[in-house]
């Protein structure tokens, strides 16, 4: 009865040592206090890269001063010298950076724009503008095909587009509709190519509230975040794949085993 009584001890204890440690490793910025501690915040600012699409707007109080310098499609030349109500009811046309980080602007030929954020681009547009312009002109950039993509063990994998000029590992995998149960947190996979080509793979554990203080916490152009499953589930997946050929293995030697005590009667 002792022996009996210990066993059952041990595995009781067994089953909530595995069942703590599971919880553990199902939650999200644990050791919050890291992030208390550091003493010097970092705004991010988004950069930008080769391929990206840029839209830049272009404007003054003179709407024909400032035509030449827009690219749009929908309104004939006249229109778009001489109002502009036709200049906003016209589609921008975006400014594609190429590899070695140009864009061409109207009037004002390449512009090397690569590893500038937008801001700075905005400013780098404006100063190139004024000898041609009466006036300080109005310039705003905007990165027009911001996506990323999110696979594996997530609700709704795939590619996803935004507006904003900063996404985060957690903004990301919100819109793929967060972790499932059987993901591996503290292992999530980031697959980033600079802007020289080079592709690297970078780990971050979602378990460690220090992951917000990694330079891969926000996204950039064409990342793609990969999310692994737990060993539990590929066995579970592995198991459900051939349960219909065990079931017919076991059917088949019931049978045999049937049929060789019948003969032996």
């Amino acid at each position: 009865m002792k022996i009996r009584k210990v066993v059952c001890m041990l595995t009781l204890s067994t089953l909530l040592v595995s069942g703590c440690t599971s919880y553990q490793k199902s939650l999200y910025l644990q050791n919050e206090q890291v992030l208390n501690e550091s003493l010097e915040g970092q705004l991010y600012d988004f950069r930008i890269m080769p391929k990206d699409e840029l839209t830049i707007l272009v404007s003054t109080t003179d709407p024909e001063a400032s035509a030449p310098f827009y690219r749009k499609i929908g309104t004939t030349k006249e229109n778009s010298a001489t109002s502009s109500t036709g200049m906003q009811d016209a589609k921008l046309l975006a400014y594609l950076v190429d590899n070695q980080g140009y864009i061409d602007f109207p009037v004002l030929g390449n512009l090397k724009v690569m590893g500038l954020t937008n801001r700075e681009c905005e400013a780098l547009i404006r100063e190139k503008l004024q000898p041609y312009l009466k006036e300080i002109p109005n310039v705003t950039v905007r990165t027009s095909n911001y996506k990323f993509s999110v696979l594996g063990e997530v609700g709704h994998p795939g590619t996803y587009s935004t507006d904003a000029e900063k996404v985060t590992i957690f903004e990301a995998l919100a819109q793929a509709g967060d972790m499932t149960l059987f993901s591996v947190r503290d292992d999530v996979q980031l697959l980033r190519e600079d802007s020289t080509g080079v592709r690297r793979v970078y780990h971050l554990n979602l378990n460690e509230a220090n992951v917000a203080q990694s330079p891969y916490f926000y996204l950039q152009q064409n990342d793609v975040v990969y999310v692994k499953p737990t060993k539990a589930k590929v066995r579970t997946n592995t198991f459900n794949s051939n349960s219909s050929m065990w079931i017919t293995l076991l059917s088949i030697v019931t049978s045999i085993t049937s049929l060789v005590l019948a003969i032996s009667k």
